[in-house]
């Protein structure tokens, strides 16, 4: 019941949040309009499409209401339209009086210049009347108070005010969650994709990056802007100063962010940093429960059982510090128990922290992997890691490894447990005619990307030989006796498609894994995605089953659902832990810094705006990272669940992008309006109906068809992924 009222309280929040911006904007044009003298007809959130709203009700001479398509909103003045079907109409309408005498005031003005020349004869009349004007079609006259009579200088104001107001309003909001306070993350690295630019520069876990082409990084999010919408194009080198735990000097290193994979924008291929605290149980009304392991894993199989708070000490007696030892001492200990002592805060008998804490030691197994008895075919070295032993070897893109552990997924786990010797290994150089035996002596893994992350067309990597490869979709063999092999799956097979089937609704239920549905990967020569599925067959609920669509011999097939199995000699680095993210407190220690930083942030958040655009035009940013109004509410419910500050910040950069989007230069925008309106200042006189009317249909067809990508995206109608 508790869960059922904190999420309607969030979807309220969120809903009020969405509503206001828009309110806000609107509001804008309504009280400049009002202040202008022009009648205001209509005021209302949501478009009332067909006549269908929701509630309306009228005051004075405006109808108030809230339509039925929650997209936006509208202020109806005398006058203005946006439709190009009635913006004729709209103007016959808005004339004084009708055609013939809203022509009268011009032919008022003419008659007067001409009487005032005739001098003294006109001064003797003595009959009033005879100073009255005729009317005359010269030109027309619109109602004192509708849109189109104000002057240019009133429209324009009237036109601006709605992204004036979203400004301000996105100030405000800033100002108010640096004085409430915002809980932010550092610019500190928790994981590193292999085969990315990040990886290829050994970045690693613990990093700190300080500044980034030498632009100071306050947080995670400044690291992601820098990279995705930087000034540098595509392919060029970033320099990048880094803080290495246990590394006395800062250093640079020089990456070249891409899009690759899935990505929709250039990447260098990070995450956030995180602490040695596993996931708290924190007061949420999204989530019921916070696990501090994933379940099923080997880290839910821990004895003791491992609690939500629990601070990493030591793992197998060595002390733990940061988050980097952790993804060390893990890398190395794959197929071994190893014994976590961990911090926990000590319960009272009314069950509240007592503020002491204790120590506890856990025995965590290891986390067999789940295995379908696929082998796949090697493919080729996609990224060679800097001063890596592959490096030395002169190991580069582009050439083949032949696998001495018989299957690519395994080659890692091979490597490691030859870490410290030196092997030979056979590598076919591209363009050479034959092979060549090359020594490498191999390095104690530094982290565990053995299985690639959870990304379209990531490699597999290897840690101790510092090489990221890919794996192809085709079966070289299958195991006998294997779920592969009882499917039918045979060599050769090219695998196009892999279904994920979940257990029922209860079970995902019972492991707090709701939100695990149906989904699928597919395959094809730019997505090599066989290490993608493998990564993420490990994080499914346990039992869930995979279904494979293939081409056997040209022909598309598709085999029985398939469950995958634990692998008696073959295990995932990766325990199950879930760690907290590393965050701090941002906090105005005045009214004037939090006018400070409510203003930076402000500008950050329409400058985002702005040089998203520009990175679209160019195609560095995919036209497919646009978010529609779906995934816009998820994003303020997720923020509201998050807290009011986050909410606020939110409603900011929520805010500066509907003031910079209405003002584009688009017909039917606000900036389409003001372009015209300037186009009438300068020139004297408005652009020609037919004209308008045509830029109007231009207008609405783009924004119709931007409307239809978007809410395409956000309901999976079209890939995010191409």
């Amino acid at each position: 019941m508790e869960y059922a009222i904190g999420l309607t309280v969030v979807i309220l929040l969120g809903a009020f949040g969405l509503g206001f911006v828009i309110f806000v904007h609107e509001l804008g044009h309504f009280l400049v309009a009002k202040f202008c003298g022009v009648k205001c007809e209509k005021f209302y959130l949501g478009f009332d499409i067909a006549g269908l709203k929701i509630c309306k009700f009228r005051w004075g001479e405006t109808e108030y209401g809230i339509g039925i398509l929650p997209l936006g909103g509208y202020v109806k003045m005398l006058g203005q339209e946006d439709n190009p079907a009635k913006i004729r109409e709209e103007m016959e309408r808005a004339k004084q009086g009708g055609e013939g005498q809203g022509l009268a005031a011009s032919a008022a003005s003419e008659e007067r210049s001409e009487v005032r020349g005739q001098g003294s004869e006109v001064g003797k009349s003595e009959n009033p009347e005879s100073l009255v004007p005729h009317p005359s079609p010269l030109a027309p006259t619109y109602d004192p108070r509708s849109f189109l009579a104000q002057s240019v200088p009133k429209r324009m104001a009237i036109i601006s005010a709605g992204v004036i107001m979203n400004l301000i309003f996105a100030f405000l909001m800033a100002v108010a969650a640096f004085w409430i306070g915002v809980e932010q993350i550092p610019c500190i690295l928790g994981g590193v994709l292999p085969g990315e630019a990040a990886w290829q520069a050994d970045l690693r876990p613990g990093d700190e990056i300080l500044k980034i082409a030498g632009k100071k990084m306050h947080q995670f999010r400044d690291l992601q802007t820098a990279i995705s919408l930087g000034d540098t194009e595509e392919g060029e080198n970033v320099s990048l100063l880094v803080r290495r735990p246990g590394v006395e000097e800062p250093f640079t290193v020089m990456v070249k962010p891409a899009r690759s994979g899935n990505a929709l924008a250039a990447r260098i291929g990070v995450g956030n940093g995180y602490t040695t605290r596993l996931m708290e149980n924190r007061d949420t009304w999204l989530v019921q429960e916070w696990h501090p392991v994933f379940p099923g894993s080997a880290a839910d199989r821990a004895k003791p059982p491992l609690r939500n708070g629990d601070k990493i000490v030591q793992i197998d007696g060595v002390p733990i510090d940061n988050f980097a030892q952790i993804a060390v001492e893990l890398a190395r200990k794959v197929d071994v128990p190893i014994k976590v002592t961990v911090e926990r805060a000590v319960v009272g008998t009314d069950g509240k922290p007592t503020g002491n804490t204790k120590r506890v030691t856990a025995v965590v197994p290891p986390n067999p992997m789940r295995d379908l008895g696929m082998v796949m075919k090697m493919g080729k070295v996609k990224a060679v890691q800097v001063n890596s032993p592959a490096a030395g070897a002169e190991i580069v893109p582009g050439d083949k490894i032949q696998d001495p552990a018989g299957d690519p997924m395994l080659l890692p786990d091979w490597l490691r447990q030859r870490a410290g010797e030196t092997v030979d290994l056979t590598i076919q150089h591209e363009g050479a005619k034959s092979p060549n035996t090359v020594p490498v002596r191999l390095r104690w893994p530094i982290d565990f990307h053995a299985l690639g992350a959870v990304m379209f067309s990531s490699p597999v990597a290897s840690s101790s030989l510092g090489v990221a490869y890919q794996i192809l979709n085709q079966v070289d063999r299958v195991i006998e006796g294997s779920p592969a092999a009882v499917a039918g799956l045979r060599p050769g097979d090219l695998i196009t498609k892999a279904t994920f089937i979940p257990p029922d609704d209860e079970t995902l239920e019972k492991l707090g894994l709701e939100d695990q549905k149906e989904n699928s990967l597919k395959f094809s020569d730019k997505m090599l995605n066989w290490a993608t599925m493998m990564s993420v067959m490990q994080n499914l609920a346990p039992g869930t089953k995979v279904k494979f669509t293939f081409l056997r011999q040209g022909k598309e097939e598709k085999a029985p659902e398939i469950t995958p199995v634990e692998s008696g000699n073959w295990f995932n680095p990766d325990r199950g832990f879930r760690f907290e993210p590393i965050t701090f407190e941002r906090k105005a220690d005045s009214f004037g810094n939090a006018l400070a930083l409510g203003g930076q942030e402000t500008l950050e958040a329409l400058t985002i705006v702005f040089r998203s655009m520009k990175k679209l035009s160019t195609n560095q940013v995919s036209l497919r990272a646009l978010a529609g109004p779906i995934t816009i509410v998820k994003m303020i419910l997720r923020m509201a669940d998050e807290g009011t500050a986050k909410l606020l910040l939110f409603l900011t950069l929520l805010s500066a992008n509907l003031a910079v989007i209405n003002f584009l230069p688009i017909p039917v925008l606000d900036g389409g309006h003001f372009v015209l309106l300037a186009y009438e200042g300068i020139r004297g006189k408005p652009a020609n109906e037919h004209v308008q009317t045509v830029l109007a249909y231009i207008g609405l067809a783009l924004i119709l068809a931007l409307m239809a990508w978007v809410v395409g995206l956000d309901l999976g109608l079209i890939s995010r992924q191409g």
